[in-house]
């Protein structure tokens, strides 16, 4: 199973992948970790990342897909995986299509936690004041005005993915402002019906079979009839009452 999450900062993609990853035996594949890994490992694509990164500047697409390549190649993601922080851009979601093409896969489903933006902001605000009540210290990245740069940033590269899936087919939309739980039970119950067989063709297959056993072999010699039966079922030909005594 080959799945992607969609969903701006906040909607819970995080919570979702874990357990997807538990309940179908599947990896998470995070560019952050991967890049990291490969960096680590001295392999040629990580060490050119990590050429890139020292000088400040972003890792370009074509590096992030070999990447991501190697990593599906090794064998725990044979089973499949959860791409969580890629794509981010059309380009980057053509570059995936290409990439699984030459290796004869395709995503099996491509799931939008679908989530009210104002309501997130509410929550991280609210979220941001307890802490300071508490005397806890705020991250610098978690504060409601990094979280509304974040949302513009999802809004401008990254949201124009569902339309892109949607045309392709394997887009399907959950509510992501629904409880962990159930958004969790919607996303099995998306994952189940794209898997189940199709009632229609089954029902066409059953019709098939049935009529195969009632094909008359091509040149094969009629059942003639008895003299009897053709008397029997002879056109304007009355069947004798009996009289009652």
């Amino acid at each position: 199973m080959r799945l992607i999450l969609l969903g701006p900062p906040g909607a819970g993609k995080g919570t979702q992948a874990q357990r997807l990853i538990v309940k179908h035996g599947i990896v998470q594949l995070s560019t952050g970790d991967m890049l990291r890994a490969a960096v680590a490992a001295g392999t040629a694509v990580g060490l050119r990342a990590k050429t890139i990164m020292e000088r400040g500047e972003l890792v370009p697409d074509e590096v992030v897909i070999a990447i991501i390549a190697d990593r599906i190649d090794q064998p725990d993601a044979k089973r499949g995986f959860v791409l969580d922080g890629f794509p981010r851009t059309v380009p980057q979601a053509q570059a995936l299509d290409r990439l699984l093409a030459d290796r004869g896969l395709k995503l099996d489903g491509v799931i939008e936690l679908k989530v009210d933006e104002g309501i997130l902001l509410r929550r991280i605000e609210k979220r941001v004041a307890e802490m300071l009540a508490r005397g806890e210290k705020v991250r610098a990245d978690d504060t409601p005005e990094v979280l509304k740069g974040r949302l513009s940033a999802y809004r401008a590269q990254t949201a124009p993915l569902v339309d892109y899936y949607a045309n392709r087919g394997p887009l399907r939309s959950v509510d992501g402002m629904a409880s962990i739980d159930e958004v969790t039970a919607a996303i099995d119950r998306l994952l189940g019906s794209a898997r189940a067989p199709k009632a229609g063709s089954r029902r066409r297959k059953v019709k098939a079979a049935g009529t195969t056993k009632r094909t008359v072999r091509k040149g094969a010699p009629r059942r003639k009839r008895s003299a009897a039966a053709k008397r029997k079922n002879k056109p304007g030909q009355r069947k004798k009452r009996t009289r009652r005594s």
